[in-house]
């Protein structure tokens, strides 16, 4: 005999218009409701043992339905519990039935409209670029408020223009925590304090060496470029500090297995500084700095190098830049010689054809009273400048070809006189008293 009361069969038949069905078929369809029952209860306690409960839920019975390729019911997902009522339509045969709420149509034609939901779209955004999380509203963000107390303010907000001011016991709260290995952070102190040893030169070579080679670095990287950046703000009277940084420098840009194409930017200030720095070292010997800022030039020329092809905009910055400070007539001679330089190692022969070569008369004027000061340390600046002006004219030269290294008669009166409205008095002494005419030549048919 069946457990499901064909009775119950009966009253759905009834309700649909199926009238007296045979009480063989009912027995079947119960036999039937049966198996299916007992086989829904079976995988929806499957689903239940499988999520660790101990009670059967309806999303229990819901994912059973959808295994046996059977409509789910709808309705009964809800978290708040269901209010059943009885209903009597006879002696011993209750009816339940799950209660409706009571909606007031009043406050439902009151209430607020819920808004529009947005359109729903897919767009790509970096997630992390380098370990750095970019600050896009599509990104994740830790609370507002969390992010402003960390966020350093006042007078002393950047380090960098505090410690030029003077006050060097500024500490600034980290906004992300960077984990690293006590291994890592072993190496970084012993390499750091290694480059900046002034008794030892093997511990110096061995370091630069180490970083120049070490192809586990990864993670140090924007440790080493901020420490580059502080020790060039912090000592920019110490030469040996500043050159051993520029070495650092070098040591990291030649690392074939470190990415630095997004720290350049970072790296740039420190070696401008070192080569168009207004007061680089001790004022007593003012010389001191020019072998300081050939080194940056030479660094700052490799950079461009290397790195021109991944960001256009490099080369034009830098040799913006340096022409500025170059005809700048308010900058001491040092920084214009350092534009000059760098201007030649950003730009190459090109940047002295249309840069250097037709400013070179105006700049003329800059240079005549120092040179005039017999003895004083302008005079040895403006030597340097006047050097460094005829060295970088000399590459025209060597782009020339087929020039002749000879001068015919009645020529040489005619070329002094071109030379002098050209490129200046004092310069085109200096170029005929070596005694060159290819040169001469080279510099006169430059345009």
């Amino acid at each position: 005999m069946s457990v499901w009361n064909p009775d119950n069969i009966k009253d759905v038949a009834e309700s649909i218009g199926i009238a007296s069905p045979n009480d063989d078929v009912l027995q079947g369809l119960s036999s039937d409701i049966e198996y299916r029952l007992s086989q829904v209860l079976e995988e929806s306690l499957k689903f239940m043992r499988h999520s660790k409960r101990a009670t059967l839920s309806t999303q229990d019975v819901a994912q059973a339905l959808r295994v046996l390729d059977v409509e789910p019911l709808y309705g009964y997902e809800s978290t708040r519990p269901l209010r059943f009522g009885e209903a009597s339509i006879g002696p011993g045969q209750p009816i339940f039935y799950v209660e409706d709420e009571e909606i007031d149509f009043e406050k439902l034609i009151n209430a607020p409209l819920p808004k529009v939901p947005r359109e729903i779209t897919l767009t790509a955004h970096f997630l992390a670029v380098d370990g750095n999380q970019p600050t896009i509203p599509h990104n994740p963000t830790v609370a507002d408020s969390r992010n402003q107390e960390l966020v350093p303010k006042g007078p002393g907000a950047n380090p960098h223009s505090t410690a030029i001011n003077g006050a060097d016991n500024i500490t600034v709260k980290p906004l992300v925590k960077h984990l690293l290995s006590k291994e890592l952070q072993l190496y970084f102190s012993n390499a750091c304090s290694a480059v900046f040893d002034e008794n030892t030169d093997e511990y110096r070579a061995a370091a630069l060496t180490s970083i120049r080679t070490d192809p586990g670095l990864h993670q140090l990287i924007p440790y080493f470029v901020q420490f580059i950046a502080e020790k060039v703000t912090h000592n920019l009277k110490n030469l040996f500090v500043l050159t051993q940084t520029l070495q650092l420098t070098s040591a990291l840009l030649d690392n074939k297995n470190l990415y630095l194409d997004p720290y350049v930017s970072s790296l740039i200030p420190p070696v401008l500084t070192c080569l168009i720095g207004r007061h680089l070292g001790s004022s007593a010997t003012p010389l001191s700095s020019f072998s300081l800022r050939n080194t940056a030039a030479t660094l700052l020329g490799s950079i461009c190098k290397k790195y021109a092809k991944s960001s256009h905009t490099l080369k034009p910055r830098l040799a913006r830049t340096c022409l500025k400070h170059f005809l700048d007539p308010t900058k001491p001679l040092a920084t214009n010689y350092g534009g000059i330089i760098g201007l030649q190692a950003v730009g190459g022969i090109e940047a002295v054809r249309v840069l250097i070569l037709p400013n070179v008369k105006d700049y003329e004027t800059l240079l005549r009273e120092p040179l005039e000061d017999e003895g004083s340390s302008k005079q040895a600046e403006a030597e340097a400048v006047l050097t460094a002006l005829v060295s970088a004219l000399q590459t025209l030269e060597d782009d020339t070809f087929g020039l002749r290294n000879d001068v015919q008669n009645g020529e040489k009166a005619n070329q002094t006189r071109q030379l002098q409205e050209k490129v200046g008095t004092i310069l085109a002494e200096r170029v005929l008293q070596m005694g060159r005419p290819r040169f001469v030549k080279a510099l006169l048919e430059a345009s």
